[in-house]
Order: structure tokens, then C-alpha cells, then sequence
């Protein structure tokens, strides 16, 4: 009795019940669906997918012909890959794929990922435009405007901005995303808030180990009235003007140039306040360790005026290094003296007198009132008739 009855019911029952058995699990694709599926066929220049639907899907031969062969070798037969759902059913009721979209669905979760996380990304500058640099992101493409470029770019003035942005076509950079509009292609990003957090880092990382004394290589950045910025290695340090050269220096672009790379010598490091002061002249030899071979009290040499103060006037003396003596305003001249004004105009070239050498303190004592002196007859005309002698051999 009860065999007929369920036999009776199999007969009866609807012809596609067998759709709602839990052992035939059919799952229906939809339109913009990202699913994975095995490869398992490549048929007429078409790659048949199982995606675990009623019938394989296809990638069709349109975007088979434009893949290259990186790419066509992940889509062999056997590999699990994911595809994009173009549409479910066609006209032939075929279910089309697409890899390329799928990646790059891929490619924009990883944007939004990178976006959310402000994680920084390494692309390739793939091409440029008025605007800015375009960089690559797998499948998608972002933009990197130019004023979110990296500031330090800016440096070289040489260069139009339209030639900077295509010298950058093939470069490697750091990029943090700022914007992304999936529904208008809108990709973002910024180069310059990345760099200014490498800097940061990098900041943290030369402050934690530089010391006085130290040597290091750097590009001079800035130039100001009173100093030159050298970058060294994502660190500015300032160069004073005094520290430029032992030669007097009015301002830091008679001797260099943006752009430049020099050595400099750690003067100083303020880790609170991360300023770090430089020298260059500290890597040239000091004149003043043999400037008593040079000069001796009561020697004759000629000066020109540099500077003029009301207590005296500064004179460059003509040698290598250009050291400055000072002749106080009681050595200018027997009579007495107002200003210094009064006896030397600046740029004046004068002989002077040799009054005093201080190599501890660094400093010239010249006089010009004493240059007749009879207290130095003698030891000029031994001076004459050294130099007769020179010039008679």
C-alpha cells in the first residue's frame, strides 16, 4: 500500500520539482556579479569558465585577442580565476564574461581599501596630460594632479612644467589615494601627502642617529639671505652664511646654486626642535691654524676696505682665503678721527701695517698710521732687500 502511494506521488508530482532538491543547487548569475570559476576549456579562440551555473560561461574571442600572453597563460585550463558577469544570458542564451572587468572591480576595492586604510601605493607613471601624471593601478587608472605632486619637484626651474610631467612617464612613485567615484572612473590620488609622511619618517629616522661631527652628502634646496638649505636624505638642515666659506660671503648664491650636491659637516643636532646645523667650510682647511706662517707683526701688506664701522674698518686682506683685519678707528691716523669714513671709502685698496696676530682668537690688528713708522725702519728695508734679492735671481 504504501509502495503505490509513493509511487503515485512521483508520478504526480510538477516535472521541475527536482529544481528545489537540496542535491541540484543551481546559483543564476546577475549582471555585474564578480564570481570565481575554473577554466575549462579554450574553444575557437574563446575560454570556456565553470562558474556553477547551468551551462559554462564564455570569455569571448573580443577580449581573448586583446590579452597578452602574461595573461593568457593564467587563464589555463585547470586554474580558478575570477570573472565578471557582462550578462547572464544572450541572445544564443550564452552566459558572456569578462576577466578584464573583473580585475578591475578588483583593482577598484583595492583603491577603496587603500583609500579607507590612507595605506601609501607605489604605480608606475603610465602617461600625462596639462593637469597632471596619470599612474596605474592594475586594470584602473588614477590621476595625480599636479598640484598634488611632490613640492620637491619643483625645485628645477629649468625645465617647463609640460617637459617635468613627461620626464616623469616610466618613473616609480609614492601615491596616497585622496578620491575614489566608481561610478564616474574617478580615481585620485596624491604624491605629495605620501612624500610628506616619508619625509616625516625619514626625519625620525637621520634625527635618531645623526651626529656632531658627521659628514654627509646633500642637495642644496633653499637659498635665503642668511643661509642655504641642504637636504640630507629627507632631513633640511641650514647652512649659515658664516659657515658657507672662510672667505667673507655677502650671500649664499655666490657660491652655490638649487640643485647642487655638496658635503657638509654637522655643526649641531636639536632633536626636540629637528634642526640640524651644517658647515661647509669645516671640510676646507682652516686658514687661521697657519695664518702666523703668513703673516707677522710688523710685515707690510696691501688691503682692500670691506666694511666700515664707527669704531673701525674692516680690510680683506688679498690672499687665498681672503681674511679679513681690523684697523681701529686709533690706527686710521695720527690726527683725530670721527668716523672711519672720514680717512677710507669701502672698496679702497691701502697698504697697512701688521700690528697684531691672534690665532686663538682669529684676529688681524692692521693699522694704517703706522705704515711710515721709524719703529718698522729697519725691518722694512730688510724686507726690500730680501725681495731685491728674489728678484735679482
Amino acid at each position: 500500500m504504501n509502495d503505490n502511494v509513493a509511487g503515485n506521488a512521483a508520478e504526480n508530482a510538477h516535472p521541475m520539482s527536482f529544481l528545489l532538491s537540496d542535491d541540484f543547487d543551481l546559483s543564476f548569475p546577475h549582471a555585474g556579479e564578480v564570481r570565481e570559476g575554473e577554466v575549462v576549456a579554450h574553444r575557437n579562440n574563446e575560454i570556456l569558465i565553470d562558474i556553477g551555473a547551468k551551462s559554462e560561461g564564455i570569455i569571448p574571442n573580443s577580449e581573448v585577442e586583446t590579452m597578452d600572453s602574461e595573461t593568457k597563460s593564467l587563464l589555463a585550463v585547470g586554474n580558478t580565476i575570477p570573472v565578471y558577469i557582462v550578462n547572464p544570458d544572450d541572445s544564443d542564451g550564452n552566459i558572456i564574461l569578462s576577466y578584464a572587468k573583473a580585475m578591475e572591480e578588483e583593482d577598484w576595492e583595492k583603491a577603496q581599501k587603500l583609500h579607507d586604510s590612507q595605506e601609501i601605493y607605489k604605480g608606475k607613471v603610465i602617461g600625462y596630460n596639462k593637469g597632471g601624471v596619470l599612474i596605474k593601478m592594475g586594470m584602473v587608472r588614477g590621476f595625480v594632479p599636479a598640484s598634488q605632486l611632490d613640492t620637491g619637484r619643483r625645485y628645477d626651474n629649468a625645465h617647463s612644467n609640460e617637459d617635468r610631467l613627461r620626464g616623469m612617464v616610466g618613473e616609480e612613485i609614492i601615491a596616497r589615494v585622496i578620491e575614489v567615484d566608481r561610478s564616474r572612473n574617478r580615481l585620485i590620488l596624491s604624491e605629495r601627502a605620501a612624500a610628506k609622511e616619508i619625509r616625516q619618517e625619514q626625519r625620525k629616522q637621520i634625527l635618531g642617529h645623526l651626529g656632531d661631527g658627521d659628514v654627509c652628502e646633500g642637495k642644496v634646496v633653499n637659498l635665503a639671505d642668511f643661509g642655504a638649505f641642504v637636504d640630507i636624505g629627507g632631513l633640511e638642515g641650514l647652512v649659515h652664511l658664516s659657515e658657507l666659506s672662510w672667505k667673507r660671503v655677502n650671500h649664499p648664491s655666490e657660491l652655490l646654486a638649487i640643485g647642487d650636491m655638496v658635503k657638509v659637516h654637522v655643526l649641531s643636532v636639536d632633536r626636540e626642535r629637528g634642526r640640524v646645523a651644517l658647515s661647509l667650510k669645516q671640510l676646507e682647511p682652516d686658514p687661521w691654524e697657519k695664518v702666523d706662517e703668513a703673516y707677522m707683526e710688523g710685515q707690510l701688506v696691501e688691503v682692500t676696505i670691506s666694511k666700515l664701522t664707527k669704531y673701525g674698518a674692516f680690510a680683506r686682506l688679498n690672499d687665498e682665503y681672503e681674511l679679513e683685519g681690523l684697523i681701529h678707528i686709533s690706527e686710521l691716523s695720527e690726527d683725530r678721527v670721527n668716523h672711519p669714513r672720514d680717512v677710507v671709502q669701502k672698496g679702497q685698496v691701502v697698504a697697512v701695517r701688521v700690528i697684531r696676530v691672534d690665532t686663538d682668537q682669529r684676529q688681524l690688528g692692521l693699522s694704517l698710521k703706522q705704515v711710515a713708522s721709524d719703529r718698522f725702519m729697519e725691518a722694512d728695508l730688510a724686507m726690500a732687500e730680501e725681495q731685491q734679492i728674489v728678484l735679482e735671481s
